[in-house]
């Protein structure tokens, strides 16, 4: 199960706090310790004062122990066949790890908990990409909340899968081992899925929401799309379509087409821009899970760069899913 986790904008080693879920009434004699990315020490269940009235089986029921940060990457992720633990990696430990051990990743994430945290040096509260963790199973991702850009863009547009609630379920192919015990591998190349097809129409409702003068000084705007998507790196495509001068109604009809390998784990994003001499000007922009779309025509909202609807800008487009 993926969870949408967000953290405010802090130095690194306070981004790996304590998950022990306590009652309000109970308190360790220890505090949980930080030592670089990972934490130091467990908060044990005996720690806890002996005269509390909290029934033991409920205290180890809601508890999941924190990972030894001792040893090599590979020793913080063996797999305890009896015992729960989650680990907390930063976003660099999570790259080093994906590129030497990611089958272990990957196990470590159908038993256990894996959560990945900004690097400390983004003080500016930016994000790195967070398809890197969910690809390698890792059920919770935090985010910097206080800006916008693309990876929050791509961590809105995932979790609009299973309702917005804010939990999704991971494929069974991150869950589970293969017939020989293996493990999916990000990296390798998979036969075609699926195709989408996407076609981009038309666009409306940016004279509505925008002024005369927002995008262009003396004339109307100069609209083009781009599509993309994002996933594992054999599904990860971006086209866009021509550049409509002067227009505050734009028909581009374009289509595109992408073949898909994991299409479980892949995001379409769509965004629209005003074509300018130097910095093109932002106009919109969704993203959406492949795995929920609906084939057929649709008006598909925009959002502003904090993703939040636009009140008046669509674009109309047709989706096509074939299955190979």
């Amino acid at each position: 199960m993926y969870h949408k986790a967000l953290v405010p904008n802090e130095s690194e080693s306070s981004e790996d706090e304590t998950w022990e879920l306590q009652d309000s009434l109970v308190k360790p004699k220890t505090e949980d310790k930080h030592v670089g990315d990972e934490d130091k020490e467990d908060i044990n269940t005996s720690d806890f004062k002996s005269n509390q009235q909290i029934p033991r089986e409920y205290r180890h029921l809601i508890t999941i122990h924190g990972g030894k940060s001792e040893g090599t990457m590979k020793d913080r992720l063996k797999v305890d066949g009896g015992k729960v633990r989650r680990l907390s990696l930063s976003e660099k430990k999570l790259k080093t790890a994906s590129e030497s051990h990611g089958a272990d990743l990957i196990r470590f994430t159908q038993k256990n908990i894996l959560r990945i945290f900004p690097k400390g040096e983004r003080v500016q509260s930016s994000n790195f990409r967070p398809h890197l963790g969910w690809m390698y199973g890792a059920q919770m991702v935090a985010f910097n909340m206080q800006g916008y850009g693309k990876s929050l863009w791509l961590m809105q547009g995932m979790f609009k899968a299973n309702g917005g609630c804010g939990y999704v379920k991971k494929p069974e192919f991150l869950i589970q081992e293969g017939a020989g015990n293996e493990v999916f591998d990000p990296k390798r190349i998979l036969p075609v899925k699926q195709i989408l097809k996407v076609k981009v129409y038309k666009g409306v409702g940016w004279k509505s929401d925008f002024s005369r003068t927002h995008f262009d000084q003396f004339s109307p705007p100069d609209f083009y799309t781009k599509v993309c998507i994002v996933g594992v790196g054999a599904d990860c495509a971006k086209n866009k379509t021509r550049v409509k001068k002067d227009n505050w109604y734009p028909i581009w009809d374009e289509e595109f087409e992408f073949k898909l390998t994991v299409p479980e784990l892949a995001l379409l994003r769509i965004e629209v821009n005003d074509k300018d001499q130097t910095k093109d000007d932002f106009a919109g922009q969704t993203c959406l899970p492949v795995s929920e779309l609906r084939c057929g025509f649709r008006s598909v909202r925009l959002c502003d760069r904090k993703g939040k609807e636009l009140k008046s800008v669509k674009l109309l487009l047709r989706f096509q899913l074939e299955t190979l």
